[in-house]
């Protein structure tokens, strides 16, 4: 005899065998039992959540001669022939094969003939979603007004794909994702029928990759017991089947890039990819962990949401001492992105390590959530000796932070805390390197730019300032078009007379613009926000 896979062989054949739907199950048996049935249901839910598994119990319930508290029998000849799928009571149409509006007319015609053995016809129409909108529309009399003796049942995993006129006619039943527990405990159950021996801690990995889907943890426990045919499974076993990675390796990897270590980071992606692991998996299980050490960072007690072992828990809290939540949200940003890129690439561990390198060198992005990582590696720098104004210029920082934002404050330069607003983590990179001269400048710019002559005036609204050479105040334009205005000698000795009525001093003044296809943040220092913006120091 040929075998059977486990999600075939144990399929529930009874309400009480189906786990984690139970107020599903309560409410169908109750219906049952106070002959209350509906005409029509729609089960919705991710797949292998036992959508498909009910409707036939159901189907076998409402038919059933002899029914226990609601549930079927399994004893009767009624049961034992929609259970061998040869009863004419019980018909299953998968509309991802039958959906044109002909499969749907047969249905109709079929209709308006007495079942020939039980009380109900049962039809389980499975994947309704791909029925055409011609075919759904000849669905609706009959779904509104069927005969008594006649049940439909749909099932879907795109209830929004479902037109409002079929929905309004159907009872809703939404299956939920089956939790960890709930599939562990199952599969413990299976494992002691079956006289396999597994590790609990090998049941919980595959229970988790079946993002609760009980048909699919059922595949992936069937697939590892094949590999490892008469042999104890472990969860080492069982990573190495699903070309998974442990947590250990995980933390290693995070130390790693914490330390700004690029080299020891790509060692340990060779080392995966040596050992065949999955990339696309390791993006998503890397994310997943990241996950969890930020609910570790930011929550108190969260022991009962995290699905980690006591050791992991200890572990995770260690990590989070050594790692901000802005540095978290930016990690899990990136790798998300990377997960959803990784479907479709073909040079996966490139792009792994890309994204790897990124986390290491935040000067490599320019979005604003990078911006506290940019200033805390050039903080390091600055702790090792190396010029922090010439680092700042050197990554290009945006000044604005994320939305102009506070900026937390951060370690002076000889490593001690910083105390008040001007010795925040910004205002310290830069102060020396602004001469008082321009800083006075910069916050009357924007009066004296008011006060300019007409067409000067209306071009230096969009104008920007940076530091240049020799302590000059560079005005940078958008295009080159309003750099060849403003920069017309004319107007620059304008400008430079304006500021020296109003600070009483000579400021030489230069005029640039941006190149097209770059930021302003990519080449120049917004000195004007440096200056300008309000610090919230934290305690």
């Amino acid at each position: 005899m040929s075998y059977t896979a486990l999600y075939r062989k144990f399929r529930p054949t009874e309400f009480a065998d189906v786990k984690g739907q139970d107020h599903i199950i309560t409410t169908l048996q109750n219906q049952i039992k106070a002959n209350r049935i509906g005409h029509a249901y729609l089960f919705c839910g991710t797949r292998g959540t036992g959508k498909t598994t009910v409707a036939k119990i159901f189907a076998k319930a409402v038919n059933c001669e002899h029914p226990v508290d609601g549930s079927p029998c399994g004893e009767c000849e009624t049961c034992k022939s929609i259970a061998a799928g040869t009863s004419m009571n019980v018909i299953e149409i998968d509309a991802a094969s039958n959906n044109g509006v002909d499969n749907i007319r047969e249905i109709r015609e079929e209709v308006a003939y007495r079942p020939t053995e039980g009380k109900y016809k049962v039809y389980i129409i499975d994947e309704v979603h791909m029925l055409s909108i011609g075919a759904f529309n000849a669905l609706l009399k009959t779904l509104e007004e069927p005969p008594e003796y006649v049940i439909f049942i749909l099932a879907t995993t795109e209830v929004h794909k479902i037109p409002i006129t079929i929905l309004s006619r159907c009872q809703h039943y939404d299956f939920k994702r089956i939790s960890i527990e709930t599939i562990t405990d199952r599969m413990k159950e299976l494992m002691d029928t079956e006289h396999v021996d597994v590790e609990d801690k090998a049941l919980r990995y595959i229970a988790k990759a079946a993002d609760g889907s009980m048909r699919d943890a059922l595949s992936l426990l069937d697939q590892c017991i094949a590999f490892y045919m008469g042999q104890k499974l472990t969860y080492d076993n069982v990573l190495e089947v699903l070309g998974a990675v442990d947590t250990d390796v995980f933390s290693r990897l995070l130390r790693k890039v914490l330390n700004r270590d690029v080299a020891g980071v790509l060692d340990v992606v060779d080392d995966l990819v040596m050992q065949g692991r999955e990339l696309t998996q390791l993006a998503a299980d890397f994310t997943w962990y990241l996950r969890n050490l930020l609910l570790v960072k930011t929550s108190d007690n969260i022991e009962d949401v995290l699905d980690v072992s006591t050791e992991n828990l200890a572990q995770l809290k260690e990590e989070a001492q050594m790692i901000e939540p802005d540095m978290l949200f930016r990690y899990i940003r990136i790798f998300s992105e990377l997960t959803n890129q990784l479907k479709y690439a073909t040079q996966k561990r490139v792009m792994l390590e890309v994204a790897l390198i990124k986390l290491c060198t935040p000067a490599m992005e320019s979005s604003q959530d990078s911006l506290l990582d940019r200033i805390r590696a050039v903080e390091e720098k600055v702790d090792k000796g190396i010029s922090a104004a010439a680092e700042m210029y050197a990554q290009g920082i945006p000044s604005g932070g994320a939305g102009g934002g506070s900026v937390p404050a951060g370690r002076q330069g000889d490593g001690t805390a910083a105390s008040g607003g001007a010795d925040s983590a910004v205002q310290r990179i830069l102060p020396d390197a602004i001469p008082e001269d321009v800083q006075e400048v910069v916050k009357n710019f924007r009066s004296i730019a008011g006060e300019a002559s007409g067409i000067l005036r209306g071009y230096l609204k969009k104008a920007r300032l940076s530091l240049g050479g020799d302590n000059r105040l560079m005005i940078v334009l958008p295009d080159s078009l309003s750099e060849s205005v403003v920069g017309r000698e004319d107007h620059v000795q304008e400008l430079e007379r304006l500021i020296e009525e109003r600070i009483g001093k000579k400021v030489e003044v230069e005029v640039r613009h941006v190149e097209e296809g770059r930021h302003f943040e990519d080449t120049f220092v917004d000195i004007e926000q440096k200056i300008n913006m309000e610090i919230t120091v934290e305690d």
